[in-house]
């Protein structure tokens, strides 16, 4: 990095209005634009580009209301170099306090070629278009789209054309996303150092993630000179995205070492913005999406759990309150261990001594090998299952089920019991009915079905099910629970769970007792 002064200020320049929403599928409504600019405002962005207002009369009306309301960003809106398009950004972005225009042409070979310019050609439109946007408006904004594969000496030539016509900030496109780090902080230094007056303005980068470096190119660009970073919030833009806002800023927060730059950004409040960006946009976070992703701040594993647990600077370079999330994940699943299950579960009011904790986990892995993720509902819904006043002289060992449309359900069962395993096939209306039919084969009884109730805990085709069955035998009363990510499965499990809480009952009270004279407490 270059040497820069500690109190050196990036401007970041946010396009999510205008790169961002030029995303295939990523159109905003208006009040959408709207309300996405506020929180911009509100962040503390410096500049927002609202959009392209020649483009419809929609963003031209988003442009105009953006501006009108803005409070604290400068208002930007797009043109092509052209005077119809600077004369329409204009009148967009006049409303606002604080403005600018901001006027591109495609400066390298393969664009030049697009309106059949000569260099020469290019250089007067340059020249006449920046001219026009400055007698307009004080700020202007110049970018050489493709700049990254124009030619050196054109490179050089058009912008000093630029700043002499007035351009206030030059931004340097990589349109393509084809630069490299080094490359980024090289060109933005040659530039200030060879082209005259490059030190009266502003040099931005504008960085595409094709190859997926626009982070880093960004970030090398400021070591190179430049002052401002054109983003976008989740990094949301044409093709494979742009420069993520909440990287740039994030980075120099954390990296403030080697990056001695600020930013005025409230970085509170980009969790905020990052969802409702996804949510708007219609394009979700990828999970493991840097700062603002679901498992940004997550972990599963044990080892890391366990060193979360004593001090979450073990794996963790910044805190997730700077971002606005309320604190780290430790999200339960099959590599979750010990510690972060009992503190869990001391979370949920569950207070666990060794060996208490030793039978759950036993169950949590169980469940844990069958779902991708153990939810606060699937522990809780785990630890309703057992009790003191269960019997486990019945156990389910294994069943497989058919059923579909033509005929009835079978289900074969097996179960020990005493230590005895007994298997048993029956047929049925449908699945459940068919294997309660099966464990009544094997272990013969006259308990009455009173109620059958299914509850799926959590959500997704991996959904935990809790079965509650309560039975009654001889004025008996009793209800047993399981949980499983198979319906029917846990169906038989409560099932058989009700029957062993009615041997239970029996050794407690007598055959043929009445359970309504007892109390729950002496059912412990």
């Amino acid at each position: 990095m270059t040497d820069t002064k500690p109190q050196d200020r990036v401007l970041i320049f946010d396009t999510t209005l205008r790169d961002g929403e030029q995303s295939p599928g990523a159109t905003m409504t208006h009040d959408e634009k709207i309300e996405i600019a506020g929180m911009l405002d509100e962040m503390g962005v410096d500049i927002i580009e609202a959009g392209f207002p020649i483009a419809s009369e929609g963003d031209f009306a988003a442009v105009s209301e953006i501006a009108k309301n803005a409070v604290n960003s400068r208002i930007c809106g797009l043109a092509r170099a052209n005077f119809a398009d600077i004369d329409r950004c204009w009148e967009a972005v006049k409303h606002a306090e604080k403005n600018r225009i901001h006027t591109f042409i495609g400066t390298s070979p393969l664009h030049r070629a697009i309106p059949n310019l000569t260099m020469d050609e290019m250089a007067d439109k340059i020249h006449e278009t920046v001219t026009r946007a400055r007698n307009l408006c004080e700020d202007v904004q110049w970018s050489p789209m493709d700049a990254t594969r124009t030619e050196w000496d054109y490179l050089c030539r058009v912008i000093e054309i630029a700043i002499k016509a007035g351009a206030t900030t030059i931004n340097i496109p990589d349109t393509v996303g084809y630069t490299a780090p080094e490359e980024s902080a090289d060109l933005i230094r040659r530039l200030i150092e060879t082209v005259p007056g490059a030190d009266e303005v502003i040099f931005a980068t504008h960085c595409h993630n094709d190859l997926g470096m626009a982070t880093a190119n960004a970030l090398a660009a400021v070591a190179g000179g430049a002052r401002q970073i054109e983003c976008t919030i989740n990094g949301l833009g044409e093709r494979a995205g742009n420069t993520a806002l909440e990287e740039v800023v994030m980075a120099m927060k954390t990296r403030h070492d080697i990056m001695p730059w600020t930013t005025g950004v409230d970085t509170t409040k980009i969790m905020a913005i990052s969802r409702r960006v996804a949510t708007v946009s219609g394009f979700p976070v990828q999970f493991n999406k840097a700062i603002v992703g679901k498992n940004a701040f997550a972990h599963e594993s044990g080892i890391h759990q366990d060193g979360m647990l004593k001090n979450r600077e073990n794996f963790e370079i910044m805190r997730p309150e700077d971002i606005g999330l309320a604190g780290t994940s430790l999200p339960l699943g099959k590599h979750s261990g010990r510690a972060a299950l009992r503190d869990k579960l001391e979370h949920l009011g569950f207070e666990l001594g060794d060996n208490q904790l030793k039978d759950v986990f036993v169950r949590f892995k169980d469940l844990a090998d069958r779902k991708k993720e153990v939810m606060d509902d699937d522990l809780i819904a785990l630890m309703r299952v057992g009790g003191d006043d269960e019997s486990d002289a019945l156990k389910l060992v294994s069943m497989k089920v058919i059923c579909g449309t033509g005929g009835q359900a079978e289900s074969t069962v097996e179960m020990e019991i005493n230590g005895k395993d007994i298997s048993a096939t029956a047929y049925g209306d449908g699945p459940v009915d068919a294997t309660f039919k099966a464990v009544r084969e094997i272990h013969p009884n006259e308990a009455r079905l009173q109620l059958y109730q299914v509850h799926a805990v959590t959500e997704g085709m991996d959904a935990q099910a809790t079965v509650s069955v309560r039975l009654e035998e001889n004025g008996n009363v009793v209800t047993g629970q399981s949980a499983d990510t198979d319906t029917v499965v846990a169906s038989a499990k409560a099932y058989i769970n009700a029957l062993n809480r009615l041997l239970v009952r029996r050794a407690k009270m007598g055959e043929g007792a009445d359970t309504r004279e007892i109390s729950y407490r002496d059912m412990g």
